[in-house]
């Protein structure tokens, strides 16, 4: 995945825990760009380095659009000159703010999939998503939303789950449905907030920070997101499979067949690696710290990076560091302990690996497996959809 604009961004997301990384970079107010040789570079080396027939492109950042149009072209120019036999896809989050027609017929003629950050209706999204001078982003995303469907963009979206929006499940999902979205993930929110800041000027600090910290006000309580998680899911399995995908429950039902999943829910992490601005690689930028630097690409062999000894054990250590307190759990063979950055509260023997979440995770998974379980053996009987759906709700509702 690769942040070319860096943490640089057009809004002040009050929950951020990108904004800050800008103290990595002390040259970044005046070069924050990628430039044209860290751009060829990502493009080959991601290309050359993939042995799947398919390369994805994850743009990301920051703001992505801050780059302009002409960027991305660029970087489609050099995907075709680079690609050989493979096939490129591109996914692009953003905000939405800057997406206009112009970027929209860009976005639709090179088959970008585009993923948007909303929190929901005006006043979920405005509660922590607001311009630096602390006004309303909610009527410009909006018309960047009109953007992308007027021009038949394809589009999924991003939100954040936060102490405000998880008051509003329904809210929420009948809202992204509402505006369009087919597609949709909710990832929860938790940060720690240092006393002081660390040696590098960083106050939102990773799990293995043991100073004075406390976590933010903005961060979701573990049982509300569970809550949350619920009563979407009540409302999808019952009315909404089929046509709406939310991230979430097909991540489940794919670890439950025994597939690989995403990363935040399998045994062990350390391949989903980041590209910075400048070309800084770290194995996932929810660790872009200098301890998880792995190089540069502009300097070293994206492959050795990905398997250096330093990635590997990174990715190693999520399975290493679980908690006690999960070896026996019913749910740990679908959460697996959940994201490393989570896991800083205390469990039962002391160590400090117990996922903040872990309660919001059993409170949904408890909940919704039994009727994953029932959905997965009727669609391996290949039964019609509208069957299943009566099944379920006969059985659980």
């Amino acid at each position: 995945m690769a942040k070319p604009s860096g943490s640089i961004c057009n809004i002040n997301c009050s929950y951020c825990f990108y904004l800050e990384k800008e103290h990595l970079y002390p040259d970044r107010k005046s070069r924050w760009k990628m430039n044209g040789d860290t751009l060829e570079n990502y493009v080959r080396k991601n290309i050359e380095g993939q042995q799947a027939h398919v390369v994805d492109f994850l743009w990301q950042g920051g703001e992505p659009t801050l780059l302009g149009i002409d960027f991305f072209r660029e970087a489609i120019r050099l995907q075709q000159q680079y690609r050989g036999h493979k096939q490129i896809n591109n996914l692009f989050q953003t905000n939405g703010i800057n997406i206009d027609n112009d970027w929209a017929r860009f976005l639709k003629e090179h088959q970008f999939l585009v993923g948007l950050s909303i929190d929901g209706d005006r006043v979920s999204n405005d509660a922590h998503r607001l311009t630096r001078t602390g006004k309303s982003t909610f009527d410009a995303v909006m018309q960047g939303v009109a953007a992308l469907r007027r021009h038949k963009v394809e589009f999924n979206t991003l939100t954040v789950v936060n102490s405000e929006n998880v008051k509003r499940p329904l809210d929420v999902y009948r809202f992204l449905k509402g505006i369009g979205s087919r597609h949709m993930q909710f990832i929860p929110l938790v940060e720690r907030r240092a006393a002081q800041p660390d040696e590098n000027g960083l106050i939102l600090i990773q799990p293995t920070f043991s100073r004075d910290c406390s976590v933010t006000e903005w961060s979701v309580p573990a049982r509300a997101y569970g809550r949350f998680l619920n009563a979407i899911f009540d409302a999808w399995i019952q009315h909404d499979i089929g046509n709406v995908f939310v991230m979430n429950f097909e991540q489940t039902l794919t670890k439950m067949t025994g597939q690989p999943s995403a990363c935040v829910i399998n045994e062990a992490c350390g391949g989903n690696l980041i590209v910075e601005s400048n070309g800084d690689v770290y194995s996932c930028d929810h660790f872009v710290y200098p301890e998880h630097k792995l190089g540069n690409i502009n300097q070293h062999d994206l492959v050795a990076m990905v398997n250096s000894p330093q990635n590997i054990k990174f990715g190693q250590d999520k399975l290493d560091n679980i908690s006690k307190d999960c070896l026996g759990c019913e749910v740990r063979p679908v959460c697996n302990g959940g994201c490393p950055k989570h896991r800083f509260e205390f469990s039962s023997d002391g160590q400090r690996n117990r996922n903040y979440f872990c309660d919001g995770y059993k409170t949904h998974l408890t909940h919704a497996m039994p009727r994953m379980q029932l959905l997965l053996s009727q669609m391996m009987r290949r039964e019609p959809l509208k069957k299943v759906k009566k099944q379920i709700k006969e059985a659980f509702y």
